[in-house]
């Protein structure tokens, strides 16, 4: 019988199209209502996975947009109170049930500054969704296993989607609406390799650059949950600057690479490891010595570093259980940590 985890990471394509199909009107209402706020500034506000889709958004509104984007600590608002000066800014506020007390704090915050504030929430309607100027249901449907997949998964689609549609890229939008057979086609790909090589591992490094950055961070995560197998993501380039002095012989290293300008620079990075006696795995056919982890290309930098959870979910979920744990119930977590 698979787990919970498991039949969520399978419907991760079926809510992407549910998605796309269902809020085309209110993705572009809320790609105008930013266009025509202007902001000379995005802010995100979030924790956990949710944190890690927000930066995943981050890179993309830098490289699409040429918008600068920070993520506020929501302790700022719910500790420490101060009012925040967001006159020419928007904010994305990312959340899977929508009542961390915290991160609706800074999103009524971020909104008496000033911002056009947009939640990406699975949870309509919560608190979350009244305290944002626009809330747009990601529509992931409900999400029992206490590790979100695709919740995260659907709060890029959507973030995505927002971007395109703000931009008016054709090409983003093209790659986006594609976005649900590219899941599919990546749920078939074969990461198996790595159970075996994580199951007696006792720490591992996550490496990306740019928005497979964020999907380091997210695995990262995911192996701490559910593995409680510790793991730390790094760029590919700060990873030489000190933490690099821990890899040695069968240290294990995924390096997340997608098919955009990082491509090159973490190969070569990934490739000098190999020299350590180090296990890299790599999702790119530039190593030289790494063993090459399957991936899906598919025709724009963004969606292809979005494709690269997709495997890396059914792996560590079928790590978890070889490890000895129910991937469903991690020890010490629940679904809504309610942070103040």
């Amino acid at each position: 019988m698979s787990s919970i985890m498991r039949q969520e990471i399978d419907q991760i394509p079926a809510v992407a199209a549910s998605l796309l199909s269902s809020s085309a009107d209110a993705i572009r209402e809320a790609a105008a209502a930013l266009r025509a706020h202007d902001p000379a500034v995005v802010v995100t506000i979030a924790r956990g996975s949710s944190d890690h889709a927000a930066h995943f958004l981050k890179y993309a509104i830098e490289l699409e947009l040429g918008i600068p984007v920070a993520s506020i600590g929501p302790s700022l608002s719910s500790i420490y109170g101060v009012p925040l000066k967001l006159e020419r800014a928007a904010a994305f506020a990312v959340s899977q049930s929508g009542a961390s007390p915290d991160i609706v704090s800074l999103a009524e915050s971020a909104g008496k500054g000033g911002a056009l504030s947009v939640a990406l929430v699975n949870t309509v309607p919560s608190p979350l969704a009244r305290a944002a100027s626009i809330a747009l249901d990601i529509k992931a449907g409900p999400e029992i296993a206490v590790a979100a997949t695709k919740s995260f998964v659907n709060s890029i689609v959507a973030g995505l989607a927002i971007i395109g549609e703000w931009k008016q890229d054709n090409a983003l939008c093209a790659a986006v609406a594609d976005l649900p057979r590219r899941f599919e086609d990546a749920l078939a790909l074969d990461w198996s390799m790595l159970v075996e090589g994580l199951t007696a591992a006792d720490s591992l490094y996550m490496l990306g650059r740019g928005p497979s950055l964020a999907i380091a961070s997210e695995a990262a995560l995911k192996c701490k949950e559910t593995c409680e197998l510790h793991a730390e993501a790094y760029s590919s380039a700060e990873v030489l600057h000190g933490p690099v002095s821990l890899v040695a012989d069968a240290f294990p290293v995924i390096a997340f690479a997608a098919r955009d300008k990082a491509e090159a620079s973490i190969a070569e990075t990934a490739s000098r490891l190999v020299a350590k006696n180090a296990a890299i795995y790599l999702t790119s056919a530039n190593g030289r010595g790494p063993t090459a982890l399957p991936f899906i290309a598919t025709g724009h930098p963004l969606t292809d570093a979005l494709c690269l959870i997709i495997p890396y979910y059914g792996m560590v979920e079928a790590l978890s259980r070889r490890r000895g744990f129910n991937p469903d119930k991690p020890a010490s977590l629940q679904k809504v940590t309610e942070t103040r």
